[in-house]
């Protein structure tokens, strides 16, 4: 414990009377027997805080024995005797036992249970082949100590493990809702998109004011066979529980070998590079415009999609663009000191390269 905690404690007794003091180490001594009460009935001190018990017990002499509740007076007084005498102190700093494992081979038996999963036995093979001899019990000791399972990892895994095993073939799905004018009033669309999750290209199959099933299953059809013409094989396809999405719209992705799987109810960080695509999507460029009409709402989703795949850089790749497809021929283009600025939708998606 720290001496930070005392110092109000001490202020505190500091201004008391001799009968208000009494009370007040009455109460203490009461209190702390209800705490020690709660605690293990080993209590283990570290140098540090058993060097403060000593600096505060110094004044209060043998009267500490009626205070004592964490260790026995015998044990405090061995305490003393160690902090007088030289050259014990050194070995009071580490855990009683023996000599502890070298930090280099703790962290290697620390990442081979982090990157794979395995127990204990499975990692003393692996250490052999590395030349590094240690006994079962120090593997199993590491691995508690860093709150791993002894036994080897079973069932499914991780969500990030899912992610990242897929990742090259993984897409995820997701309608984003767009409010749109028209000559009947204010109508809610929705946009329903694809992402490929190692690339993060972006594919908008379409914008409904009324996404019913034949149309979901329609934009499913569009997908699959813009998937065949392009050489793509999705292994899985995240979605979220939206009712719009049909059994039909899941049977006709899974025919060409898929697999849909939903995320868990309330959980958009299960589904990120989608939600993520949403925000980016929203930012800079649907909350800039009031979209008039649907063919309004198609020419944005085309020209972002476009900017989106084409030279807009991804921080998860490095600030790389998606490069997926050549950039559409821009609105206008301005050049100023070698540097050629190329614009869409009226200058509000901007590219910039260097002259050629």
């Amino acid at each position: 414990m720290s001496g930070k905690i005392f110092n109000p404690l001490l202020l505190l007794i500091a201004r008391l009377t001799d009968p208000e003091l009494a009370r007040s180490v009455q109460f203490l001594k009461a209190e702390n027997k209800v705490l020690r009460s709660k605690l293990p009935r080993q209590v283990r001190t570290t140098p540090a805080e058993r060097r403060t018990l000593l600096d505060l017990a110094e004044p209060l002499g043998s009267a500490v024995r009626e205070l004592l509740t964490i260790v026995s007076y015998r044990t405090f007084l061995r305490w003393k005797a160690d902090e007088g005498k030289a050259g014990k102190r050194k070995r009071s700093d580490r855990k009683p036992g023996r000599k502890r494992t070298p930090e280099e081979i703790r962290e290697i038996v620390i990442r081979l249970a982090k990157e794979n999963g395995w127990g204990y036995t499975r990692i003393l093979g692996e250490l052999k082949k590395l030349r590094i001899t240690v006994c079962r019990n120090t593997v199993k000791n590491i691995l508690k100590e860093e709150g791993f399972d002894l036994g080897p990892k079973r069932g499914e895994g991780t969500w990030d493990e899912f992610m990242r095993i897929h990742r090259s073939s993984l897409w995820a799905c997701d309608m984003i809702s767009q409010k749109v004018w028209t000559m009947t009033g204010r109508i809610e669309y929705f946009i329903l998109f694809f992402v490929e999750v190692a690339t993060r290209r972006v594919k908008i199959l379409g914008a409904s004011a009324h996404p019913n099933a034949e149309w979901v299953a329609q934009m499913a059809r569009n997908i699959r066979m813009w998937w065949e013409e392009n050489g793509l094989k999705p292994s899985y396809i995240l979605k979220d529980w939206d009712t719009r999405f049909t059994a039909q719209f899941d049977g006709i992705l899974e025919s060409i070998g898929a697999t849909v799987k939903k995320v868990a109810r309330r959980s958009p960080n299960l589904n990120p590079h989608a939600e993520a695509w949403v925000g980016s999507f929203r930012r800079e460029c649907l909350d800039k415009f009031v979209v008039l009409g649907e063919k309004h709402l198609d020419h944005i989703c085309r020209q972002y999609e476009v900017y989106h795949n084409s030279v807009r850089p991804r921080s998860a790749l490095d600030n790389e663009p998606v490069g997926v497809i050549a950039p559409a021929p821009p609105e206008f283009t301005e050049e100023k000191d070698g540097v050629v600025c190329e614009a869409w939708l009226g200058g509000l998606l901007r590219h910039y390269r260097r002259a050629a």
